[in-house]
Formats: structure tokens, C-alpha cells, sequence
């Protein structure tokens, strides 16, 4: 099975290097598969990042671990004698900064396995394709891969230490045989970044009831979104419904689904084509279609569209947000949650003008600020929380009562 096409921003061209901001960026590649490990291992080489080694099973991939150190590690889910599910909380005792991105195919049982890895403290997950074929003959895949490195690695490598020179090599394993990039040599000194400068949108005056919760996510947002919703409650989400754009591929989003079912104890499901909108259940945009609102004669309705992809993604937020927009009007609460891109940016401000708030999730406790950042600095949002004061900021837009 062929991956969906964008189904989370894709901002680096197939052909395009990274290495002029990858190349102190150390990647270990965990994965059953011989040729799923050459090609990722050719493909890292190529972006710029350093290959420290590539290992055939989670036994493997701890040894090179406790070595080199990797700044991002490439884990499959399904290997032999230990597994990526079992490898994973180990790698996370061992180096708990390291930015974990799971593996799998696109089958429900995965679906559910990289989400739960998720909640254990994975960084995102990416799609495999079925095949060895689907593999070599893939763009998207290889794309979102080297951008998930460039991204995780680079926050990572802005607080490791100083590596020292590597060890000799564990045996059942094979090490990159590269130098160290020059870049390497001086690596970015261990202090935070400084918060990214945004002005506020002023809160508006005698606000409307909000009708609907619209929520935009993507990397990290799996996690961000069941936390921020346990932290609303569920005697405020049954009030109203609640539409989500989380960037996923097809399967992932129906576990998703089921998983926020289960957290917050509202019916959640993939939204179907000229279903109601009801107050009191949870929307998720199926994974390789656009999800927005028409007007139906009993209410908003669900819209369902294979229209090409919308800032690099579908399923897209701007498509949901502009909908929304037309249908509910300042009837809204609207909230921009970690995720890469600037999806969400276009249908924040037509919220906005429609005289809806919007709110962000801020820098520090996302895991990407793409999508919340694009939107602070456009100066569409009115308040922008960690996580846990985005609920109650939230219930209370909801409720009407003082946060």
C-alpha cells in the first residue's frame, strides 16, 4: 500500500539537501528490514546528517545507543528478539533526551502501537510503505523521514553535550564509516532557544457562546490533543462538538479516534460524509481527505473532499477553519496545537474576521512550533498557553465561566 500523498507537511523538496543545517545531527536507523535500513541509511548520508550505525534489532540498537549517543533514532515497531515497543522505554532511560521516531506500516494493529508509543514518550511515528517497492519507489516517505530528522535532531542537538570520540564497534552491527562533519566539532552551545517575538490579538468584547471546538494539529498533537481535552473535561465537551484536523494517514486517524474515545469518555470517530454535527462528540478528519462544514437543513454537516493537498496536507486545517467560519461564524472556540508548517494560518484569520478567538499552544511545551508559532506571529491569536492553561482557558470559553 502506497503512502497517502501529504499527509503532514512536507517542506523539503525530494531532491533537496539539508546538509547546511543537518550535518551535526547524529541518526541511528533501527529496522528488521536490510533494504529498509540501506536506503534510509544512503538517504541519511545524502540530506548531510551523520549515519552513527544501523542496527537489525532493538538488542542491537541499545548497544550502539550507550556508543554514539544518536541525537535521533529511526525505530521500527515489529523486529526479532526485541521489538521497537520494548526497546523504546529503554532508550528513553538510557538517554532520555533522545528524539524517538517510530516506524511501521499502515495496518490498525501499528496504528494503535505507535500512538500508545506516543503516550511513552516517542517523538512522532512516520508511515512506512507496505513493500520494499512502495519503499525505494517513495518520495513521501523519504521526504517526511529526512524532515522528521532535521527537525527533532536539531532541537536535540542544541542541548546535548560535546560527543567524545566513539568507541570501538559492538559486534552484529554496522557503523557509519563517514568523519565527523566539521560542524560537529563546534556544537550548539547547551542553552534554550530564546521565545520567538508575536503580538496578541485583542480579546474580544461580549463574546458569542461557542458553538463548536475546532482544534489543528500535527506533529506532537496525538498526545497534546488527548492531554488538552482530558484537561477541558467532560462536562464541557459534551456542550458543543468537537472538530479535529490532526495531520495523519489513513488508519492512524480512526485509532486516533478511538483512542481520544477512550481518554475522555466522548463517542469519537472519522467524520462521514453528510453526517450532523452533534454537541457532545468528538470529529476526527479521515487521513487522506479533506474534512470541512457545509449547511445542512437540520445543522452543519460534514464535508468530505479528495481536493489536492492544502498547504502541503490533507487532511488540512485551513480547510476546516474557513468552513467554519462561513458556518458558525464567531459561534467558535478555535485552538492551533504543535505541529510543523504553517497549516491553520489561513482559516485562523478567516476566524478571526468572522469575530471567533483563536488560541495557541506556546513554544515551550510544544514539540514543533510550526503550525502555533506561524499563527502568533501573524497575530491571529489572543492568548498563547502552555498545554495544560490551554484547557482551562478553553473550559472556559466553553462554559462561560471565569477560567
Amino acid at each position: 500500500m502506497a503512502l497517502s500523498p501529504a499527509v503532514a507537511p512536507l517542506r523539503t523538496p525530494p531532491n533537496q539537501s539539508t546538509t547546511s543545517s543537518a550535518t551535526a545531527i547524529r541518526v541511528l536507523v533501527a529496522d528488521d528490514s536490510a533494504v529498509v535500513r540501506g536506503l534510509v541509511a544512503r538517504w541519511i548520508g545524502e540530506a548531510g546528517f551523520e549515519l552513527v550505525g544501523t542496527a537489525s534489532n532493538g538488542r542491537i540498537a541499545l548497544e550502539l545507543m550507550a556508543k554514539h549517543d544518536p541525537d535521533v533514532v529511526l525505530l521500527d515497531i515489529e523486529m526479532p528478539e526485541l521489538d521497537g515497543t520494548t526497546a523504546l522505554p529503554r532508550m528513553l532511560a538510557m538517554s532520555p533526551s533522545v528524539q524517538v521516531v517510530m516506524m511501521s506500516t499502515l495496518t490498525t494493529r501499528n496504528a494503535d502501537i505507535s500512538l500508545k508509543c506516543l503516550a511513552l514518550g516517542a517523538v512522532d511515528y512516520i508511515a512506512k510503505p507496505e513493500s520494499s517497492r512502495g519503499v525505494t519507489t517513495s518520495d513521501t516517505f523519504r521526504v517526511e523521514l529526512i524532515e522528521r530528522v532535521r527537525v527533532f535532531g536539531s532541537a536535540r542537538t542544541r542541548t546535548r553535550r560535546p560527543a567524545s570520540a566513539s568507541a570501538g564497534h559492538a559486534p552484529g552491527h554496522h557503523a557509519a564509516p563517514a568523519p565527523v562533519p566539521a560542524a560537529a566539532a563546534h556544537p550548539a552551545p547547551a542553552t534554550p532557544r530564546p521565545a520567538t517575538p508575536f503580538t496578541l490579538r485583542p480579546k474580544v468584547r461580549n463574546r458569542t457562546q461557542p458553538r463548536a471546538l475546532l482544534i489543528g494539529s500535527s506533529t506532537g498533537g496525538p498526545r497534546a490533543v488527548g492531554e488538552m481535552l482530558e484537561g477541558i473535561g467532560a462536562a464541557a465537551l459534551r456542550r458543543l462538538p468537537v472538530l479535529i484536523v490532526q495531520h495523519m494517514p489513513p488508519i492512524f486517524t480512526a485509532v486516533f479516534a478511538e483512542h481520544l474515545s477512550t481518554r475522555t469518555g466522548i463517542p469519537a470517530a472519522e467524520g462521514k460524509a453528510d453526517e450532523r454535527v452533534e454537541p457532545g462528540r468528538i470529529y476526527v478528519a479521515p487521513g487522506g481527505r479533506h474534512m470541512g462544514l457545509a449547511a445542512g437543513a437540520g445543522g452543519p454537516i460534514i464535508k468530505l473532499t479528495d481536493g489536492p493537498p492544502v498547504n502541503f496536507c490533507r487532511p488540512a486545517v485551513d480547510v476546516l477553519f474557513k468552513d467554519a467560519a462561513v458556518v458558525f461564524g464567531a459561534a467558535t472556540a478555535t485552538v492551533i496545537l504543535t505541529g510543523m508548517g504553517s497549516d491553520g494560518t489561513n482559516g485562523a484569520r478567516a476566524l478571526t474576521e468572522a469575530g471567533g478567538p483563536v488560541l495557541a499552544q506556546d513554544e515551550a511545551t510544544s514539540t514543533v512550533w510550526g503550525m502555533p508559532g506561524s499563527v502568533a506571529r501573524a497575530g491571529l491569536a489572543e492568548a498563547v498557553l502552555p498545554l495544560p492553561e490551554l484547557a482551562t482557558a478553553l473550559r472556559a470559553l466553553i462554559t462561560g465561566q471565569p477560567a
